[in-house]
């Protein structure tokens, strides 16, 4: 099933590829770096990358921004609030926020497969105020209660 989502290209994301999925059971799209110059990203820091694209999410869905595991294994680039979220109703650029845990400065270049993004429905909650809750074997245990 295919859904689609209306995209606007940045000046600075012109050149760049859409995103896209690289397989067919790939379940995230890559995410380029739409950087105009190299960016240094220090061992413990972090940096704002742009994609050069503005979205608009289909109604009842968000979009996920995750790591991508090879840039976690080989160089310690993760996502500090992974997974982001980019809500319906956001209309500014897509960022990734990286944070390089890893021990020697990483620099992103323009085109790089920065993150991945997944879309993903959403459903909305709202809350009921009760005097108690049903039991369960696992009551109020939590933090490691239920073992190893």
């Amino acid at each position: 099933m295919s859904i689609q989502i209306q995209v606007r290209r940045l000046p600075h994301g012109e050149g760049l590829p859409l995103p896209s999925y690289a397989t067919e059971g790939a379940a995230g799209m890559d995410l380029l770096a739409a950087v105009t110059d190299p960016v240094t990203v220090a061992p413990g820091a972090r940096a704002l990358i742009p994609t050069g694209l503005a979205i608009a999410i289909p109604p009842g869905h968000e979009l996920q921004v995750r790591p991508r595991s090879g840039l976690a294994l080989r160089f310690g680039i993760v996502l500090p609030n992974s997974p982001g979220t980019i809500d319906e109703d956001y209309r500014g650029e897509v960022g990734v926020i990286v944070l390089n845990t890893g021990d020697a400065p990483f620099v992103v270049e323009r085109g790089m497969r920065i993150a991945q993004a997944v879309l993903a429905p959403v459903l909305r909650a709202s809350w009921q105020e009760v005097e108690t809750l049903d039991s369960t074997e696992r009551a109020a245990g939590g933090f490691g209660s239920t073992g190893r």
